[in-house]
């Protein structure tokens, strides 16, 4: 299917860190947040340099992210209009 054929979701908005953030329903955290031109999701605990994603499919934990109080990766987590997502850390 070409890419003209594709409905996107409905318009919602979410905020991370603070900023708002405009997504479609369906998208991921991940996905919304690139295409915002946010690169970065969290820092390393353990040398403070910037994480982001990686794999796109939950398994590295490089996008981790802390939505509504809940640590999750952010490529598996869809966009719901007004929920907090924090940058997140791997303990």
């Amino acid at each position: 299917m070409r890419g003209a054929d594709l409905e996107r979701g409905a318009p919602v908005r979410f905020f991370f860190d603070g900023k708002p953030v405009d997504a479609y329903l369906g998208e991921s955290v991940a996905s919304a947040l690139l295409a915002a031109g946010v690169r970065t999701l969290r820092t390393s605990p353990r040398t403070g340099l910037p994480r982001a994603t990686f794999c796109w499919m939950g398994l590295c934990q490089e996008c981790t992210v802390v939505a509504d109080g809940v640590r999750r990766p952010a490529c598996r987590l869809e966009v719901r209009d007004g929920m907090i997502v924090l940058p997140g850390s791997v303990p």
